[in-house]
């Protein structure tokens, strides 16, 4: 019966396989005479060519012109399109004779199955179990939950999988050995270039040398999380460490360029990329090691900076320069000269040490160091052009330009004092300089808790589950409120204590009340008050100095928050102030513009005489006012005004367009 049963299958097999091989030279065959009926000088899309083709004089055999057509159709899905068709069939060929070739390989049959890694193991025997016990969570919501579980599996469960996953990995190796040996043809030998690799930079020979070791003690760690751990630790590491790893790259990258001189020696044509292996830090603490002096600040004002920002390191970076300023503001002029005397000497003496440092380095790196002090210099020249008085105090005299020179020196200084740090104090220095975090409401830190249960309830639906938490939140006792409200009180005073010693230098930077506001452009003008509820809300928070922490855009980015978070009742509560003030604006011009009107009125009788005479004889009033300013002794003056302003106050009120210029000129005989 197994005889049988074996004859029979073995006979079913030899079918199939000669089945795949007459359609193997039936396809070829075909590719063959449609690459004959093909024009020479084909250089039309495959598209316009195959539109033109007739398909009667391709058929052979069995096979009918239409056959024909659907096998091409079917063939020509396999390879790219973007050419013609004489380059299309050259493709085509070669898919047929090798169709697992490439990408395609793991498509074969006798390709052996990969194993599922440790948790996939664990995800795929538990998925139906918590899908039956949650049967509203998406797919998503029960990755992630199964995913949580796994890592916090005990190591003892989690060799289970890990021993079954390793049994049948080695598995996968012998069969994928054998798989090799029964189809060399199927496999792609990388014919060897004798183009030198590129070096690694010192980033990636560090990830090279401890991927092994961290992949030893995390056998199911995915890619993403061994990239993402790795680059912290790399963020971490000493600069005594990371030099280790710049030099091995330097090292790299010198005998990949001694390479690369033989390699274009045997291929003129090929194309050099030098690329620098070390990133703009990394260069700056291999040159610090190697003993390249610190360049000095270019003037008194950037060295007192430095000096003053040392202790400074608590304060955020957007309030030091402003600090520095006022400070310097402050100094004698003998104190400042003092400051400049001392930045020459450190001039002078670091172009002895610059020297000295680049007598010891071979040509090549001495090449690149003076490079970079020449164009060091000139960026420094081309500022000072515009600011001749770079050099000196911020507070010498540069009449109008005063202001741009002060902020091209402070721009100036700020970017010298950075780039004096090391990359580590620079990481530092962004912590310590991060603001603290804006309280929260009891509500919020509730929700905060709780989101996640709501999200897997609706699906990851967010707006569902915020309307839902809101809706609970409101239906909730005081009771359970309570622990909530206690814990918003005790977040407002972390944030106050962690404010304060930025609130004194704030209040340095806020202008006093009424400062920088718009005036009325006439005496007893009423103020125009704000057109909407969201305009109001703002010019509260803006006014009280609640944001002042805060940058320009961040500020209205904060303000938008707030307004969306508010509740319909406290927005209606705005408009209808806004309404209120806007009656109450509107009372108040229309009799400011009478009392103008009338003021107006009582001096209209000379100022129109005025603009006759000026409309008519604008010469003789030239004489006449010349006349009187140099014996008449008495004073001239000129109104300017448009007339159809000062009559009508519903325009006036629209726009105040009108300008008087009084112009009083005081003569002695």
């Amino acid at each position: 019966m197994n005889g049988s049963g074996n004859v029979a299958s073995a006979s079913h097999s030899v079918r199939i396989k000669t089945e795949i091989k007459t359609d193997k030279e039936d396809c070829l065959t075909l590719l063959e005479r449609i690459r004959s009926l093909l024009p020479d000088s084909d250089a039309m899309k495959y598209k316009t060519t195959e539109s033109h083709f007739d398909w009667e004089k391709v058929c052979f055999g069995s096979f009918t012109g239409d056959m024909c057509k659907q096998k091409w159709a079917k063939v020509s899905t396999e390879v790219r399109k973007f050419r013609t068709m004489t380059e299309l069939i050259v493709d085509a060929i070669e898919f047929v004779k090798n169709p697992y070739k490439g990408k395609k390989l793991k498509t074969h049959p006798d390709f052996p199955k990969k194993p599922l890694t440790p948790y996939f193991r664990f995800f795929m025997e538990k998925r139906a179990k918590y899908a039956k016990i949650h049967p509203e969570m998406s797919n998503l919501d029960l990755t992630k939950i199964l995913s949580k579980k796994y890592k916090e599996l005990p190591d003892k469960k989690k060799q289970k999988y890990i021993t079954e996953f390793q049994r049948e990995k080695e598995s996968f190796e012998k069969n994928m050995a054998r798989f090799k040996e029964d189809h060399p043809e199927l496999i792609e030998e990388r014919k060897k270039s004798d183009l030198p690799e590129k070096p690694k930079t010192p980033q990636q020979l560090w990830y090279n040398h401890e991927k092994k070791t961290y992949m030893k003690l995390h056998p199911d760690v995915s890619q993403k999380e061994l990239k993402e751990a790795l680059r912290r630790q790399w963020s971490q590491l000493s600069d005594k460490k990371r030099l280790k790893w710049i030099s091995k790259a330097l090292e790299l990258q010198k005998d990949y360029a001694g390479s690369m001189r033989v390699y274009q020696e045997a291929h003129p044509d090929a194309e050099e990329h030098v690329k620098s292996v070390l990133t703009k830090a990394e260069r700056q603490l291999k040159d610090k090691f190697d003993g390249r002096p610190t360049k000095p600040p270019p003037n008194g004002y950037s060295l007192y900076c430095a000096e003053l920002m040392v202790n400074m390191k608590d304060v955020p970076s957007t309030e030091r320069m402003v600090l520095c300023s006022k400070q310097w503001k402050m100094m004698t002029q003998k104190e400042k000269d003092m400051f400049q005397k001392r930045c020459e000497q450190k001039k002078k003496q670091y172009e002895t040490d610059l020297q000295r440092f680049l007598e010891s380095l071979p040509e090549e790196e001495r090449d690149r160091v003076m490079t970079e002090e020449k164009l060091g210099g000139s960026r420094l020249g081309m500022g000072a052009a515009g600011s001749p008085h770079r050099a000196k105090s911020p507070s010498a005299k540069v009449g109008v330009a005063k202001p741009q020179q002060e902020r091209c020196r402070e721009a100036e200084t700020e970017h010298w004092v950075h780039t004096g740090l090391t990359a580590k104090e620079k990481r530092d220095g962004k912590k310590r300089t991060k603001l603290p975090e804006t309280p929260r409401t009891a509500e919020e830190m509730w929700q905060q808790s709780v989101i996640g249960d709501y999200l897997a309830k609706y699906r990851s639906d967010r707006k569902k589950a915020q309307s839902a938490m809101e809706s609970a939140w409101k239906a909730m006792e005081k009771k359970e409120k309570i622990p909530w409200i206690k814990k918003a009180a005790e977040d407002q005073k972390r944030y106050e204590v962690q404010y304060r010693p930025v609130r004194e230098l704030l209040e340095m930077r806020t202008p006093q009340s009424g400062a920088g506001q718009r005036k009325p452009k006439f005496e007893g003008e009423p103020k125009k008050p704000p057109v909407s509820g969201y305009q109001m809300f703002s010019q509260e928070l803006l006014t009280n100095g609640e944001l002042n922490h805060f940058s320009l855009k961040e500020r209205m980015v904060e303000i938008g928050k707030r307004w969306h978070k508010l509740s319909q009742n406290h927005k209606d509560k705005y408009k209808k102030l806004v309404e209120e003030q806007q009656i109450e604006y509107k009372a108040e011009l229309e009799d400011w513009v009478k009392k103008r009107r009338s003021t107006t009125k009582t001096q209209g009788a000379p100022g129109a005489k005025m603009r006759l005479t000026a409309a008519g004889k604008g010469k003789a009033v030239g004489a006449r006012a010349t006349a009187a300013g140099v014996g008449g002794g008495k004073r001239a003056m000129a109104y300017r005004a448009k007339v159809t302003v000062l009559l009508s106050p519903d325009r006036f009120s629209l726009s105040h367009t009108h300008t008087h210029t009084h112009t009083h000129t005081h003569t002695q005989a």
